[in-house]
């Protein structure tokens, strides 16, 4: 049986990480695009304006939504579950929507978000909510095991959203309100399908969307054992994150937010492997807690741990190396002063994906007030880091702007996720030394080969002007060497032998399965 489910596991896994490869090309075109589209004030108050909207969401969440997929991948069939977390998020966002309207009706909004319109901030608060069933549904569906239906109809939304910003790009339509409504439009065709798969799924039968009173308070109480312990972090959380980009906003404006939201999408397209592949994961860590299996979780963790930091690493670091190239192609020279920030913001995503999985367990085990109070102090010795990189030097600062935000972002992230590392390790019964040592070898080893290649196609291609084309055959290159380096020592990416043939036999597959379809 426990063959049976690491099969399973493995199928989705690298399904997902196929389709994946498969989009990698459509996000870069469509970041390629967006930037350039919105210029960098646009482009960093549409950020500016999510992020706050995700950060109070999240905050009145209150860390429920991880509670939510824990439960639901331990016990598929809990669809009172469901229908209690849906009236949830419904309460929630009404809730927000009320303070927004006193904000507005105060003008307290003026202060909050500085320089904002007030169309743009109900649009974003609208944005976050969709953002936030989106992501719901998309963990009901990886609960449920659905995730290569998924993956499937997913790609062809992404191809569909790529045709509709180069339609809207190539007519110059693309300004801060037509890009929202091309946000709420791929969200739409995304929910859609997630509801389309959760329809058919035999364990989702709900019979009525009414909840008795004795239902709803039993939920009430489970939720609040298992996440009261993050109520403090989740409120610290959302002050700390909105205080950074507040006060980028206040002492840098926004097209600072702009340099910061570019160098963060960056990062963002870096970690879309590891983000991709961690709801499954942290799936078969619930399943296998609620069963009692602490050796199994161990093995997961001892596997895909380092393979996905690997797998980040080996896009982060090459991305840090040609962060020039990177913001000019994204960006155009519009965006030429956030280099910096997108070269230091690109290492972000490989110990994010280390903190996703290390979460994934204390979230698993129920260890939340562990989790709190480390994230607790990371967040509290932050904001006085983040002061002191963005105010102007006349207010005791570096005046470092984005770069300063990059700076704070990736030093905290590194350490915090090493605590966590720790303590994760402890509980598994693993070794925590043999995890830094992955990551300074992987990094390290990754930063030397990205600097080697890029180096010897400069010197090749010297005095030519097309830097898409400098940059393609560098990252060719460089996935070769990686490739290489891969099938010699595939213990870098925590795999083995039989590993490395079960990956090849896969890819393999789906090569002669298209070869026999044309």
């Amino acid at each position: 049986m426990a063959e049976q489910i690491n099969d399973s596991l493995k199928k989705r896994y690298f399904y997902k990480l196929f389709c994946n490869m498969l989009c990698i090309p459509i996000s870069l075109l469509c970041q390629g695009i967006i930037p350039r589209g919105l210029g960098p004030k646009n482009y960093g108050d549409f950020n500016y304006l999510t992020n706050f909207f995700s950060q109070i969401l999240n905050f009145l969440g209150m860390g429920t939504s991880i509670g939510f997929y824990t439960k639901l991948s331990q016990k598929p069939n809990r669809n009172k579950l469901v229908v209690f977390y849906l009236y949830f998020i419904g309460a929630v966002s009404f809730l927000v929507l009320v303070l927004v309207i006193i904000a507005q009706v105060t003008g307290l909004y003026k202060k909050i978000l500085p320089d904002q319109g007030l169309l743009y901030i109900y649009l974003a608060l609208f944005l976050g909510i969709f953002i936030w069933i989106n992501e719901v549904m998309n963990q009901m569906v990886d609960a449920y095991g659905l995730t290569v239906s998924a993956e499937i109809r997913k790609s062809f939304q992404k191809i569909a959203g790529l045709i509709l910003i180069g339609v809207l790009f190539i007519y110059n339509k693309i300004n801060l309100f037509n890009f929202f409504l091309y946000n709420f439009i791929l969200l739409f065709m995304s929910i859609l399908i997630f509801i389309s798969l959760i329809r058919k799924e035999p364990r989702f039968n709900i019979d009525t969307l009414k909840l008795k009173v004795i239902e709803i308070k039993k939920h009430i109480i489970e939720f609040y054992e298992y996440s009261h312990p993050l109520f403090i972090y989740a409120v610290l959380s959302a002050i700390a994150n909105i205080f950074d980009r507040w006060l980028l906003q206040v002492f840098g404006g926004s097209i600072k937010q702009g340099f910061f939201a570019l160098s963060y999408q960056i990062g963002s397209i870096c970690f879309l492997f590891a983000g991709a592949m961690t709801p499954l994961i942290s799936r078969e860590f619930s399943i296998a807690y609620d069963k009692k299996d602490v050796g199994t979780m161990a093995d997961l963790f001892r596997k895909h741990i380092p393979l996905l930091c690997s797998i980040t690493a080996f896009i982060a670091c090459f991305a840090a190396v040609n962060a020039d190239k990177i913001t000019l192609i994204l960006g155009g020279g519009k965006f030429r002063d956030a280099t910096v920030a997108v070269c230091i913001m690109s290492f972000y995503p490989i110990h994010q994906a280390y903190g996703q999985l290390t979460g994934s367990v204390f979230y698993s085990t129920g260890q939340t007030k562990l989790y709190r109070n480390i994230g607790l102090f990371f967040l509290i010795i932050g904001l006085p880091i983040t002061y002191f990189m963005i105010a102007p030097k006349n207010n005791m600062g570096l005046d470092a702007g984005a770069t300063g935000l990059a700076i704070k972002t990736v030093l905290i992230n590194i350490l915090s996720v090493n605590v966590l590392l720790y303590y994760s390790a402890r509980f598994l019964h693993l070794t925590f030394w043999k995890f830094v040592a992955h990551q300074i070898i992987v990094i390290a080893s990754f930063v030397l080969c990205a600097a080697c290649v890029t180096s010897v196609i400069n010197k090749i291609f010297l005095g030519h002007s097309n830097i898409i084309l400098t940059f393609a055959i560098s990252g060719i290159l460089y996935a070769f060497v990686i490739g290489a380096f891969f099938l010699w020592k595939p213990i870098i990416f925590g795999l083995n032998r039989k590993d490395v043939n079960y990956i090849l036999s896969f890819f393999h597959k789906k090569s002669r399965g298209k070869n026999a379809q044309k």
